[in-house]
């Protein structure tokens, strides 16, 4: 969780995938600390970066694709969920660390259920 939390700019805001919405590092850290030390401890996150755009010195916005992959720990058992991921990122002293994030899950519209999107080849 330290590595995690070294991401983020002190004041940074972090929405997750269930729209629950934190505020400093010690916010986003906390939101995420339970379910890594439990139903998440034994899980796999992939990230395909998607796109990197400028838009000022020292400021960029960053999509990715992420998909998490859960083991044995979990209560739905093994799965995987495909989540975008926006960020923004600036640079302070030096150091690009992310100022905003926000999680969105795929989900089919109709259902609510959760989709797995196609990798690209």
């Amino acid at each position: 969780m330290d590595a995690f939390g070294a991401l983020f700019h002190g004041d940074a805001t972090f929405v997750n995938r269930f729209a629950t919405y934190a505020r400093g590092v010690e916010q986003i850290v906390a939101l995420h600390r339970g379910i890594h030390e439990t139903i998440y401890r034994d899980s796999r996150l992939e990230n395909e970066l998607i796109a990197v755009d400028r838009v000022a010195d020292g400021v960029a916005i960053v999509h990715f694709w992420s998909r998490l992959t859960t083991g044995g720990a979990h209560p739905a058992g093994p799965h995987s969920v495909d989540t975008l991921i926006l960020a923004v990122l600036s640079q302070r002293d030096h150091a690009w660390r992310i100022q905003a994030l926000e999680n969105v899950t795929l989900t089919n519209p109709r259902t609510g259920a959760a989709t797995l999107r196609e990798p690209r080849p």
